[in-house]
Order: structure tokens, then C-alpha cells, then sequence
């Protein structure tokens, strides 16, 4: 990983969402919005918490769900809702509220100096480089996205008839292992399903801050 000390990781903006949430459809198209800013990654987490709503969401999965609740202590919440953006593990808004979101996304971004590099390696492999750990240490994350826009009309529920468009919506979310400063490498599991964009996180064990990130 010679010759990238100096880069940046992409803030990782993360929106709990749901087919089902009648005030997620601004939201959704803010994460558009902010999915072609090239010094973010926008990721779309669908849960599926609303689905007795009279919709099950399509793309969701109680994982999402379940990360989106390890959220919870470290942010100071009481409990889960939609819309909600998550920002590098560290700040949280509703995502509603899009100037809000993106003074957010400023301030998160001036923080990102130096962090440990991540790389596709031989042999089907992701290397972490050396850098500085969290208390605890950090876990990796694998995160497969669609990377087309989806669209899905909605048949019951709150947003019933109505054609929603979802942006860069997660469809694998795997725990590779733990990091704790030293250079690692981690074995790089199959996708399960062809066009899938992949991207790596490196985050503060239990819902912590995310230290780095990488599209590879």
C-alpha cells in the first residue's frame, strides 16, 4: 500500500430507511443526492421494523435492522426510527432535514486524516495497514450495494401507489474479523449475486465510529 498514506476515506453516510415509512421518500432521494458526491459513500440500509405496517420492505433484512440498534448506546438513543442517516458511526440526524445531513457530512470529513489503508489484495484477500485502534479495537466490515437506482412500487401501506427510488441499496452486510493497529488481511467471501458494488469498513467495535472506509 506504498504511496497512499495521504488518502482520504470516503464519509460513510448510512440511511436506515423503510418502503413502508411514509416520511422516508424526501430521504431517499437526499441520499441520491449526496450518492454522486465523490468523497461519500451513501449506503442504503433497509429494516424491517415497519413491514406490519402492510408492506414488507424488499430489500430488508433484520441484520440492517441490527445494526442500525448497535447504533443505539453510542449515539445516546433510546430507541430505532425512520428516516435516520448515520455518519461515520459518529453523528446521526433525522434525514429529513437534508442541510442539517450535510453541515454534518462537513464536519465529518475534516476529520479524516491519515487513516489506516485498506486494499484489495492476491488471492481474493483485503489487507487493513497499520494505523492507530480504537479502544477495543475495530471490526471489518463488508458491505455489498446495488449501485443502480431501484425502483419499487409500493401496493399497501402508508405509501400505497406510490413509486419509490432507492440509491445504493446494501444487499450484503458480512463481519470479517477484528483489527487492532497491526496489518491484517482478510479472506474476501463470494458475491451473492453478479453487479454488486463492494465496499469495506472499518469500524469501532459495537456500533462504534467507523475509522476508515474503502470502495474497492
Amino acid at each position: 500500500m506504498a504511496g497512499a498514506a495521504h488518502a482520504k476515506s470516503p464519509v460513510v453516510v448510512e440511511l436506515f430507511t423503510s418502503q413502508g415509512c411514509a416520511s422516508c421518500v424526501s430521504a431517499d432521494d437526499l441520499l441520491g443526492d449526496l450518492a454522486e458526491r465523490p468523497h461519500v459513500l451513501a449506503l442504503t440500509f433497509a429494516v424491517d421494523y415497519w413491514d406490519y405496517l402492510g408492506w414488507q420492505d424488499t430489500f430488508a433484512k433484520s441484520e440492517f435492522t441490527d445494526r442500525q440498534r448497535a447504533y443505539l448506546k453510542p449515539l445516546a438513543l433510546r430507541d430505532v426510527y425512520t428516516p435516520q442517516v448515520v455518519i461515520d458511526g459518529r453523528l446521526q440526524a433525522a434525514a429529513n432535514h437534508a442541510e442539517e445531513v450535510k453541515d454534518m457530512i462537513k464536519q465529518a470529513a475534516r476529520d479524516h486524516d491519515n487513516p489506516p489503508q485498506i486494499a484489495a489484495a492476491h488471492g481474493g484477500r483485503i489487507a487493513v495497514g497499520f494505523g492507530h485502534a480504537p479502544a477495543g479495537g475495530a471490526e471489518v466490515w463488508l458491505v455489498r450495494y446495488d449501485a443502480h437506482d431501484q425502483k419499487v412500487v409500493v401496493r399497501t401501506g402508508d405509501n400505497r401507489g406510490k413509486t419509490i427510488v432507492e440509491h445504493n441499496v446494501v444487499r450484503e452486510l458480512t463481519r470479517l474479523g477484528t483489527w487492532k493497529g497491526k496489518p491484517k488481511s482478510f479472506r474476501e467471501p463470494a458475491a451473492s449475486a453478479d453487479g454488486l458494488e463492494t465496499a469495506v469498513l472499518l469500524q469501532a467495535a459495537h456500533g462504534g465510529a467507523i475509522v476508515a472506509a474503502k470502495k474497492l
